[in-house]
């Protein structure tokens, strides 16, 4: 599994009984600050306390069944102790090709060491991890899904009121060109008056993500809900898209003939 060994050792295979390795968090909830190694390991059971073993070893903290999930307490100890019988165990094979080849082989072992046992469950380390952040995928599709929607409303708002604005200016227009006015000029006019409305509403909304983000920090893993990278893409993003649907409007109004312009209204 690559785990990694802080203090102590590995089980050896000729050790079948009354020794365990914790985990970090083992370590910190069973014995606080003192050094568990050495240390024997009891739980509760048949109303009376029961040995697992002395540790030998502690490893890092892994992820066990979700990857936001805080990592727990977690003992190992030989598959062949008597202390096994105490737990429902979750054995992992590391194989060379396809995991699920091995299935019949890893059944008929488990059988021969516990007599009457069975596998309830097998699958490969892929699918647990894609089982482990089914939630999270659905959500963020979803919410992907509503931000794109979202941002192509932006788009097609954007671009409709440009265009009628620009309508409602054609006189104006055709005045300032036929006063000497170059379609570069009218281009940045358009453009200039359109962008800052639309970074002000962007600047609105950055605030107001700040706040909200709050809300959303169940759904993120390894990203905090204020990053500054991914608000500087959305702020990158959302001017693009305002810069584009602005632009179609402002090169047609560099593109009215004045004589047709002042003849408008």
């Amino acid at each position: 599994m690559g785990m990694r060994l802080l203090r102590g050792r590995w089980i050896t295979d000729a050790e079948r009984d009354k020794v365990a390795i914790i985990n970090e968090s083992a370590a910190r909830y069973l014995f606080g600050d003192d050094d568990p190694i050495g240390r024997t390991i009891q739980v509760p059971g048949g109303g009376r306390s029961r040995t697992i073993g002395a540790v030998v070893g502690i490893v890092a903290d892994l992820k066990y069944s979700k990857l936001d999930a805080d990592p727990e307490p977690q003992v190992y100890i030989p598959l062949q102790q008597e202390a096994m019988r105490l737990f429902a165990p979750t054995v992992v094979v590391r194989t060379i090709g396809d995991p699920l080849a091995f299935v019949p082989a890893l059944r008929k072992l488990v059988s021969d060491i516990y007599k009457g046992e069975a596998v309830v469950e097998t699958r490969s380390l892929e699918q647990a991890l894609a089982d482990s952040i089914a939630p999270r995928r659905f959500n963020l599709f979803l919410l992907g899904t509503f931000a794109a929607t979202a941002l192509l409303l932006a788009l097609v708002g954007i671009y409709g009121v440009i265009a009628y604005t620009v309508t409602q200016r054609t006189h104006d227009i055709g005045v300032c060109m036929a006063l000497g006015a170059q379609r570069s000029e009218v281009v940045r006019m358009v453009v200039g008056q359109a962008m800052s409305i639309a970074l002000v509403g962007i600047g609105i909304g950055l605030v107001a993500a700040l706040g909200l983000t709050r809300l959303m920090v169940s759904l993120l893993y390894e990203v905090r809900p204020n990053d500054p990278l991914t608000l500087a893409a959305v702020t990158v993003t959302l001017a693009a898209t305002a810069l584009l649907a602005c632009w179609v409007p402002a090169i047609k109004a560099s593109l009215v003939d004045p004589s047709v312009a002042l003849r408008h209204q």
